[in-house]
């Protein structure tokens, strides 16, 4: 009976509420194991364990010039109902609060009511106990916290400042926090259901701030109580222990009070997820279908057809021409939102993509028998073959010309997404009958270079000079290089290059894949990002492709494990905005926008071939949910298309957006709603053209 009251103990205070229901309803140790392995067996949901004792909860109060101040709140089952909770403070308040729990499918639902007795401004929080040590689990909130952020630097939200951390919710691309205990392989989520419709302005950011207005906005995050992890939510929206602000600037927290009148009432709701999951990844992936089908994105209704776009977008071919006796170039780097002035900047890869654009305007030239658009590619080429490699024979990746300036550190990125666009232009011309000897020797040289650099663990640096001394040895930027290796392969017809792509896959399987660890692919950050997953899963995409049998099998694998990841930062909702914020004026829906970075807060067309790689593998792997939701994104991805009487914002016709700020962050200037002043439509415009021109990959290198 001793070890049965034990057990019980344990079982109960870990929240295994089904074995806990089955042991009390027969005290047979044989049948408790029976019903603990048929339990496992099923992979059945734990029911989370709600209880007064597992929940702390509080509201503050505030009156307009003082301080706000704190009521802990109790939580009291009502006499008629064991589901429904009164939230009671130790002194009167001018509120009533109560909660209705309710148990459906594995999940927790948690229905809020909040009153006013009389005017009154208000913030309400509460957090719910896991039962998982603190420092044991890891942790995520979707597009800006995985697992501990420790990739990032101390000036960007990350366990080097702080273990507890709440944030707003228009940070996360979607409205959840989830804590995964590495020691037991379970993990608890919590989620806001609401229709999000609202938001409000503040006249500053920091400290007690009281809304303009009512938000749907609240919070959501994570906290070490005692040595336990605990979700914690509540609204409206306050951030602890910092507020993210700005590129790199912690600011001091902000706590958000809202004016409940009189006999208004606010109603909230939350959900409580509890799972097994084989790892950190595991958890991404389950997470992510979880929230897919509770917010079930559609996609948007836009008037663009993918005829349109390419037309309106084409125009950015035309008038960002430079023609210089240096280079002839595209100019999309550092240009200003409201003149779109072309400067002397130009950038091969990361956001110029000069030559990728040359090669969109040559293929659409000749679909669309433009000559303008042909004659302008071929200067870029021939520009660039003439006067746009270095000494050693790489790309020059970035030059500004108006300052005699070459910067002399190469990145593996640019190089790779120069090797790219031409090996697609090569391989179109030898479709049309035509060669280009010169440019083949070129790309040759560069790609047996690539395997000079390479590390013995299929790895590349990040940065490097022209007589390959490293600059960055970290290999976060590997994966861009898999796919010019993979296209050299297939043009070349040169097994080495193969070998070489197989060898950064293994590289990305054994330190990013398997750690599920994406770090530092983009070149203005350094921290957890998504185009470090996004390119993990392009890459191992590309070599399922040029592969076959339980290789192929092999390399698909890790391309789904990889695309999970990268979806976690498209968002599944719509962020509301405040009147008199351009984005929500014009009616933007934030649904499939991706989240940049930990260090870069703002949302962003960056999506090239991925969404390709999520119709592959709804196909490969009989997954409507990646198909689906590859439809969302190329809809909402069109919405800010710059055209005559809808220019959002923009100077020029076709100079797609590129810093789109929906959350409390900038870049210094303009803030949520509006984009900042300086903008790179260089890369939007090849992002969005190979998202609107599917299968490159699979029609190149699948033959």
């Amino acid at each position: 009976m001793a070890w049965e009251i034990y057990l019980n103990k344990v079982l109960t205070e870990s929240g295994l509420v089904l074995i806990h229901i089955i042991m009390m309803s027969c005290m047979n140790l044989k049948f408790l194991l029976c019903g603990i392995a048929i339990g496992l067996l099923t992979g059945s949901a734990w029911a989370v364990n709600y209880t007064p004792e597992q929940v702390n909860a509080h509201i503050y109060l505030k009156v307009p010039g003082n301080k706000a101040k704190q009521y802990p709140l109790i939580l009291k089952r009502t006499q008629n109902d064991n589901a429904a909770y009164q939230l009671v403070a130790s002194e009167n308040i001018p509120l009533t609060i109560s909660q209705k729990v309710k148990e459906a499918n594995g999940r927790l639902h948690i229905d809020m009511c909040i009153t006013a007795l009389e005017d009154v401004y208000f913030n309400y929080g509460q957090n719910v106990s896991t039962g998982f040590r603190h420092d044991d689990c890891l942790f995520y909130m979707p597009g800006f916290w995985y697992r501990r952020n420790l990739r990032s630097p101390k000036s960007a939200p990350s366990f080097h400042t702080s273990d507890s951390w709440l944030v707003r919710e228009d940070r996360l691309s979607t409205p959840l926090t989830g804590i995964y205990s590495e020691g037991t392989k379970r993990f608890m989520t919590v989620n806001r259901i609401d229709q999000f419709e609202n938001d409000a302005l503040t006249t500053h950011r920091e400290g007690e701030v009281i809304l303009s207005g009512k938000t749907s906005l609240g919070f959501t995050g994570f906290e070490n109580r005692n040595g336990i992890a605990t979700l914690s939510f509540g609204f409206p929206y306050q951030e602890a222990p910092k507020s993210y602000i700005r590129k790199l600037t912690l600011a001091p927290q902000v706590k958000a009070f809202q004016l409940l009148k009189k006999g208004e009432t606010v109603l909230l709701n939350w959900t409580i997820y509890e799972d097994a999951a084989e790892d950190y990844s595991d958890f991404i992936r389950h997470t992510w279908e979880y929230c897919y089908d509770t917010y079930a994105p559609k996609p948007v209704d836009t008037p663009y057809s993918i005829a349109d776009m390419k037309n309106t977008l084409s125009s950015f071919f035309v008038n960002s021409l430079v023609s210089k006796p240096e280079l002839t170039y595209y100019s999309g780097v550092g240009l200003r939102t409201d003149d779109c002035k072309s400067n002397g900047e130009a950038e091969v890869g990361f956001v110029g993509r000069v030559l990728l654009n040359a090669f969109n305007a040559w293929e659409y030239g000749w679909e669309s028998d433009r000559a303008e658009l042909k004659e302008n590619s071929l200067k870029v080429f021939d520009s660039y073959l003439k006067n746009g490699f270095t000494e050693a024979g790489f790309f020059k990746g970035f030059v500004n010309l108006d300052r005699n300036f070459e910067e002399p550190v190469h990145s593996i990125r640019r190089q790779s997404e120069g090797i790219y666009a031409m090996l697609h232009f090569l391989a179109y011309e030898k479709e049309q009958g035509r060669r280009h000897s010169e440019w083949e020797q070129r790309m040759k040289k560069m790609l047996d270079m690539f395997m000079q650099l390479q590390n013995q663990d299929g790895s590349f640096p990040r940065k490097f000079r022209d007589d390959f001394s490293i600059v960055d040895k970290s290999g976060g930027s590997t994966p861009s290089a898999t796919l010019p290796l993979v296209m050299g392969y297939k043009y070349f017809k040169d097994k080495r290059y193969l070998d070489s792509a197989k060898k950064t896959a293994d590289y990305l399987e054994n330190e990013l894949i398997s750690k599920a660890d994406y770090f530092s692919s983009t070149l203005d950050a350094n921290c957890e990002d998504k185009e470090a997953s996004l390119y993990a899963a392009t890459a191992t995409y590309y070599l399922a492709l040029i592969t076959k049998g339980e290789e192929h099998k092999h390399y698909a694998d890790l391309t789904k494990k990889a695309a999970y990841f990268a979806l976690s930062w498209y968002y599944l909702w719509d962020v509301p905005f405040a009147p008199g914020q351009m984005l929500g004026d014009i009616g933007l829906k934030t649904r499939g926008w991706g989240n940049v970075s930990v260090e870069n807060n703002h949302i962003d067309v960056f999506i090239f071939e991925f969404a390709s790689v999520l119709q592959w593998l709804s196909k490969e792997y009989k997954e409507p949910r990646f198909a689906d939701f590859a439809e969302v994104i190329s809809t909402s991805m069109r919405q800010l298309l710059p055209h005559d009487g809808h220019m959002c914002g923009i100077a020029k016709v076709g100079y797609y957006p590129e810093v789109v700020q929906h959350t409390n962050w900038d870049y210094g200037r303009n803030g949520k709603g509006y984009y900042n002043d300086i903008f790179a439509p260089g890369w939007t415009v090849a992002s969005l053209w190979e998202l609107l021109t599917p299968g490159r990959a699979e029609k190149m290198l699948v033959k």
